[in-house]
């Protein structure tokens, strides 16, 4: 045998008629140079050297473990994919008895399909789209056959036969996107609800910041929502929950979630999306004399405190697995009972002092001492009248409130309320 090498590749000349077992065949498998046979180029001698090993190993005789190895070695050594092999095959074992060889029964046609439209025609079909501005199908195909028929323009004799399927295969050609380049600018969206800037309190309580969280997705059902809502300047927050984002669900517990705060609400700040910004929303700011702001575009701190409360506070208590809809009173429940009051009441927050830098730059610092809970900061307020409580809701019932039990014991009870909470969840699953 000839044998030419380059590296680990090696094109071959060989006589395989030794190889008449299969435990010869898969040693010869198991090797470890990579090897490809001259007749990889040449048909009717691959499919001889097919015929001839099937033949020879008794291939139909062969068990499905053997079979495997032989389809194996015939796709190594012919260079066909195992699919081409398998049909080779299964036309030798239907041939064999009557002992026709394996022919190529299929060839490339002498000469390619001829084009009925031409480059000519694309270009004077690009021609009436863009004086016509794209009119639908059947009108572009009657303009043609007019063009022909009515006006006697010679260049459009193929045009006036075109059908309406195939006028938009040519619209969707290269030939025809090449020379129609069709582009649409984005117009912006102007939804009159709310104005688009960033509330300045200047340090008055009553201007809150919203914000959704999702509780994740199951096989394609969505979980419970997480509504925030944090006032700016005291960080004064109160969650809820929700079935979904939908003004069925929302409106009820925007209402309970406004309820809730102890000051009048001056501001309402969401982001952007949908569940904020409708006309019900909206009416209901309005009826309660509520301004309503909504975040700038590229201005991503517009809305931060909110986002930041998502992460420090509903991530780190409810943490991010699926929470399925139908648990959304209860949640509603434990945050109006336990959650909310203990946030308030009992947990520090972080305020920041602000600091004008020698270039003019205000630049936030969080000091030790500026540390204090949502109730604190009212009570500092309320010193230089920058907070205007309800009248069913007095600081000194919020004191009297907070003294009942120590941050600790509030802090526990609020995590033992959580842990049934979540265990009745795992008990309703295991019932159904």
């Amino acid at each position: 045998m000839g044998v030419w090498v380059d590296h680990l590749r090696m094109i071959i000349q060989m006589n395989d008629s030794k190889l008449r077992t299969i435990e010869q065949i898969e040693l010869f498998l198991s090797g470890n140079i990579e090897v490809a046979f001259s007749m990889q180029g040449d048909d009717p001698a691959r499919y001889a050297h097919i015929s001839r090993v099937l033949k020879r190993l008794d291939y139909p005789q062969r068990n499905k473990r053997e079979r495997g190895v032989v389809l194996r070695y015939l796709q190594h050594t012919s260079g066909y994919s195992r699919s081409q092999i398998t049909r080779l095959v299964t036309h030798w074992r239907a041939n064999r008895l009557a002992a026709v060889p394996l022919l190529k029964h299929y060839r490339a046609p002498a000469a390619p399909f001829k084009r009925k439209y031409l480059a000519i025609d694309i270009e004077l079909l690009v021609e009436v789209d863009k004086a016509n501005e794209n009119v639908c199908g059947p009108a572009t195909a009657h303009l043609l056959k007019r063009a022909y028929q009515e006006y006697g323009d010679e260049r459009y004799v193929r045009l006036a036969t075109l059908s309406v399927s195939h006028l938009y295969n040519l619209r969707k050609s290269a030939g025809y996107r090449s020379k129609r380049a069709h582009f649409t600018k984005t117009h912006p969206v102007c939804n009159p609800i709310g104005v688009r800037k960033a509330p300045r309190p200047h340090g008055k309580a009553g201007f809150i910041r919203v914000d959704s969280v999702h509780q994740g997705d199951l096989d394609g059902v969505k979980g419970v929502y997480h509504i925030t809502c944090v006032d700016e300047v005291s960080q004064w927050q109160v969650q809820s929950c929700v079935q979904g984002i939908s003004e069925a669900f929302l409106l009820p517990v925007l209402t309970l979630v406004m309820a809730q705060f102890p000051f009048e609400i001056l501001g309402f700040h969401s982001d952007n999306g949908s569940e904020y910004i409708n006309t019900n929303v909206a009416k209901l700011l309005e009826k309660l004399r509520i301004a309503q702001t909504k975040s700038r575009a590229r201005q991503s701190n517009d809305n931060a405190l909110a986002e930041s409360k998502n992460a420090s506070v509903v991530r780190k208590h409810m943490g991010y697995s699926h929470i399925p809809q139908k648990y959304a009173e209860p949640i509603n429940l434990f945050y109006q009972q336990s959650f909310n009051p203990w946030l308030n009441l009992h947990r520090p927050c972080l305020f920041a002092t602000e600091i004008v830098s020698p270039k003019g730059k205000i630049v936030k610092r969080y000091k030790h001492k500026d540390v204090k809970t949502p109730l604190e900061c009212l009570v500092l307020l309320d010193k230089q009248n920058l907070v205007t409580f309800k009248t069913s809701a007095t600081l000194t019932a919020l004191l009297v409130q907070s003294k009942q039990m120590t941050d600790l014991a509030a802090a526990q009870q609020m995590q033992r309320a959580k842990s049934n909470l979540f265990k009745s969840f795992a008990k309703q699953k295991r019932q159904a």
